[in-house]
């Protein structure tokens, strides 16, 4: 589901520091006796590891299309299933039934001030060896959209974010009764027709503009990898910021005493029929176009005047779906651990794609799949993992999470007593280690990266990431890459599979791909193919082993961990700089009231008035008051404390009495569990995580310390206190439990 971000200078400083004898044998988490084995068996699963596994199974996972609930899709779940059991694995289908819309009419035709029936269609191309296929292969739509048949005037919304209805307004446009169309782009799709219902509109039709995504980037697929004018994005436009899963069945699972919920009851369905199309059926209904000139901002590569409207185009926009409930199959592996069986490190990458899906998802489950093969490699040499190892392959992750979402509700109480970590990825591609999660995992994943080493650059991964942070960052940015010991990770909000895992649960998570060198546009369209990736994207599958080496190496040092390599000194200065951009946030909500209250008192409105326009003095915004922020300060002081000192406990790494250790480590695990609050995010209470959760009107994008951040965007000062109080509180208890950590290390 998620397109994850991704020159470079020499890193010849870092890599002298990160290969000196002394500082490569050390790993969060183990003795030095320990640490030297551990290396040891890494050392053993990257020799072992075959690069042409990942190009074959790609090769046999993307031959036909796998959506949720089809053939295929059950196929690849049977093989994948089954080669886990040949390698030692106890692996079985574990089978949810949740609902999947696919389209049965699509219909969107220019009606005035000309005829034009669109397409919808892409074109199949011989380069492309299954871009003629027809069977299975779902067309260009939106899953959840509602049924509609409407006719109305036509406005260009730009991206449909908030930000563009409140230009409209100051242009003097209503998109009440109307159909928008925008550009993909700036947000999650699903907010664009979300915000579009808030305004009155009718319908809502959603283009990638070339400028962004085809010719204006370069040539277009098959002779470049960017969109041709045919290509389609299809996606979900579930109300994802609302709670990912079945939209019928959010927060339960289904049974004679929970029924489902109906399709027109469910609150995360989208209200107003939606529709994905190329740029080549987006330019006639652009050009049909009148009203005022766009924006420069707004405007687009098409070769035409880009006008907002309203009319004189006017669109048919007709859409109906079956709303089935299907089974998602999900494949669940598991190692038994040999210490610690109740403790699970669990992985995961989803399998289902929209068609065929090579670059999202396949190329991060061949990548998962390999890294199984090798631990039933190291298995069958008498290694064992201390803790319980449990592989994933998620299904319905597409349409909006649903395997994953409905496993994790499933089996809710079992995951929060033992899951230690969830280690996702997703589509995999060249280029740069792309990295966010939990900050108390922050030291981790740098000392992974620290030991992978990059195949083009030949230096380590996280060192050609703080390269590219030095040359391209902004200035903060490039004052941390300069002066910070670890490179900082990315916070998590949605839009994979480790959401309901920490966002649900408050089970420490991360997500890791590759990217930056594999630009393109096959983005959920029927181009998104073998034949596509291996010309395009990662060819000789070098980042594909590379990602292998990275979450190999993650699975065995938690599995393996004397103590659970958690650190929570990042996490603490993370958390600071958030509550300060907060604080930014405020004063300049202040600054604009205030400026906006001086010139009304001043009557300097006047001035700027259209002499021709009855003028209507406007009215004095509501004053910001100041919030008391005391109690967050206070408690980021104890967090400060209690992080400093278990890692001066920890730095000496005791040895651990056995009575002690499970105990221990249970704690550091369970830290992130004080970090949720049951009662959820006000409006939205699945999210229940409150230092990061996906933005109201972002989707996947994250909005931290969420409850206080969105009450200040909505000027709700009542919450925003209330959101002072509530953070502080997590964070000290939070702090409590980092302080009986640090009280067994002594």
């Amino acid at each position: 589901m998620k397109q994850i971000f991704r020159k470079t200078i020499p890193a010849l400083f870092f890599s002298q520091v990160l290969f000196s004898p002394v500082y490569a044998q050390s790993l969060i988490g183990f003795g030095a006796d320990a640490a030297k084995k551990e290396i040891e068996l890494e050392t053993s699963f990257d020799k072992q590891l075959q690069v042409n596994n990942l190009r074959d199974w790609m090769k046999r996972m993307t031959a036909y299309p796998h959506q949720l609930g089809s053939a295929y899709g059950l196929n690849n779940a049977l093989f994948l299933r089954d080669k886990l059991t040949s390698w030692g694995f106890e692996a079985h289908l574990d089978t949810v039934h949740v609902l999947f819309p696919t389209p049965k009419v699509r219909i969107l035709e220019l009606t005035e001030p000309t005829k034009f029936k669109a397409s919808l269609t892409e074109r199949a191309v011989k380069e492309d060896a299954t871009s003629g296929q027809t069977k299975d292969v779902l067309p260009p739509y939106h899953a959840f959209s509602a049924d509609g048949d409407v006719t109305a005037e036509l406005v260009f919304v730009n991206y449909g974010i908030p930000d563009d209805y409140e230009e409209l307004a100051k242009l003097g446009i209503d998109v009440k009764g109307k159909i928008v169309i925008a550009k993909y782009g700036n947000s999650w799709r699903g907010i664009k027709p979300k915000v579009a219902y808030e305004h009155g509109a009718i319908g809502c039709i959603i283009y990638s503009d070339p400028k962004e995504d085809g010719f204006f980037q370069g040539e277009v697929y098959p002779k470049g990898p960017f969109k041709n004018d045919a290509g389609a994005q299809r996606g979900s436009v579930v109300d994802l910021p609302l709670a990912p899963g079945d939209p019928l069945s959010n927060g339960f699972i289904p049974d004679k005493d929970n029924p489902r919920l109906s399709v027109k009851d469910a609150p995360s369905m989208m209200k107003i029929p939606v529709l994905p199309i190329s740029y080549g059926d987006a330019l006639p209904l652009l050009k049909a176009l009148g009203g005022q000139v766009a924006p420069a901002s707004w405007r687009g590569a098409l070769p035409i005047t880009y006008h907002v409207g309203p009319g004189p185009a006017k669109v048919h926009l007709k859409l109906e779906f079956n709303f089935d409930i299907v089974p998602a199959y999900n494949v669940i592996a598991t190692l038994k651990g040999s210490e610690f069986p109740d403790q699970w490190v669990v992985r995961g990458n989803h399998h289902d794609a929209w068609v065929f899906g090579a670059s999202d998802p396949v190329s991060g489950a061949v990548a998962e799949l390999e890294e199984a093969r090798i631990l039933g490699e190291l298995v069958k040499t008498g290694w064992k993992p201390k803790r319980t190892i449990v592989y994933c392959w998620w299904d319905g992750e597409e349409p909006g999470l649903l395997g994953s979402t409905e496993w994790v509700e499933k089996y809710k109480k079992t995951l929060s007593e033992k899951t230690v970590v969830y280690l996702n990825t997703d589509g995999n591609g060249r280029g740069f280690l792309g990295a966010g999660g939990s900050h108390t995992l922050e030291k981790f994943v740098n000392q992974v990266g620290r030991d992978v080493i990059d195949p083009e650059r030949n230096i380590p991964i996280i060192d050609r990431l703080r390269s590219r942070m030095m040359v391209e960052g902004n200035p903060t940015v490039r004052q941390d890459a300069k002066t910070r010991a670890d490179i900082r990770i990315g916070a998590l909000g949605s839009g994979s599979d480790y959401t309901p895992f920490i966002q649900h649960l408050g089970i420490a998570s991360i997500n890791v791909g590759f990217g930056g060198e594999d630009a393109g546009g096959d983005y959920h369209s029927i181009y998104d193919s073998y034949d596509n990736y291996v010309r395009f994207k990662d060819g000789d599958f070098a980042y594909g082993a590379t990602l292998a080496k990275t979450m190999g190496r993650s699975v065995l040092r938690f599995a393996n961990a004397e103590v659970l390599p958690f650190d929570f000194s990042n996490f603490s200065n993370t958390v600071q700089t958030y509550a300060t951009e907060i604080k930014r946030d405020l004063e300049a909500v202040r600054t604009k009231s205030d400026d906006h209250n001086k010139l009304v008192k001043e009557n300097r409105f006047e001035l700027t008035a259209d002499p021709k326009e009855p003028f209507t003095k406007p009215k004095e915004m509501v004053s910001v008051p100041y919030l008391n922020f005391a109690p967050l300060e206070n408690a980021l002081a104890v967090l400060e404390k209690s992080a400093s000192a278990y890692s001066q406990a920890s730095t000496k790494m005791p040895a651990v009495p056995a009575e002690k250790l499970a105990q221990l480590n249970q704690i550091l695990y369970k830290t992130e569990r004080f970090l949720i609050n049951d009662a959820g995010l006000p409006r939205r209470p699945w999210y229940k995580h409150q230092i990061y959760a996906p933005g109201f009107y972002t989707g996947y994008g994250v909005k931290t310390l969420p409850m206080i951040r969105e009450a200040i965007e909505q000027k709700n000062w009542t919450e925003a206190e209330s959101g002072i109080q509530r953070v502080s509180d997590v964070l000290k208890s939070f702090s409590a439990e980092i302080d009986k950590a640090t009280a067994l290390l002594k």
